[in-house]
């Protein structure tokens, strides 16, 4: 199991391919706030509805300095469909090799229809412009999400 990370703690630093193959790095938004959210699969409904929850508020959350990241286990070829498809306007990330999902706490133990199993753990994160985590949310809600982080984070 992965270690959690919490309020404080300074944000693991990551460099994944975009779904154009090009490589983003979490250093590449030094200076601004950041929310990382990671999803277990590409197009399929729960991960849908959360990235289009997340295109659909992404005006207003870049308006107040912050950018998005969206990071799955699945690769850039899946990535651009998914986001052409969906008309996605921030960068989805690959981790193939659950490197980051893990370095986050983001990849392990959940229980899903009543069973333990070992897999992506729906979470998001919000980084500030230093470079630490601001909050960090585990086995979040797909639907119904950014309202959520928008009236935590009084965005």
């Amino acid at each position: 199991m992965s270690t959690r990370l919490q309020a404080g703690d300074p944000a693991p630093d990551f460099t994944l391919d975009d779904a154009d193959g090009k490589p983003v790095s979490l250093a590449d938004h030094k200076g601004r706030k950041v929310i990382v959210y990671f999803y277990p699969a590409a197009s399929t409904p729960g991960c849908t509805k959360e990235a289009c929850d997340f295109r659909d508020n992404l005006a207003e959350l870049n308006e107040s300095g912050i950018d998005v990241l969206g990071i799955s286990p699945d690769k850039p070829e899946k990535l651009a469909r998914f986001r052409d498809a969906e008309g996605l306007t921030f960068p989805l990330l690959s981790d193939p090799d659950k490197s980051v999902l893990t370095a986050w706490g983001a990849f392990g133990e959940k229980t899903m229809y009543g069973k333990t199993v070992t897999g992506v753990i729906r979470s998001t994160f919000l980084i500030g412009e230093d470079g630490t985590i601001t909050d960090a949310k585990y086995n979040v809600k797909a639907t119904g999400h950014v309202a959520k982080l928008r009236r935590d984070w009084k965005i």
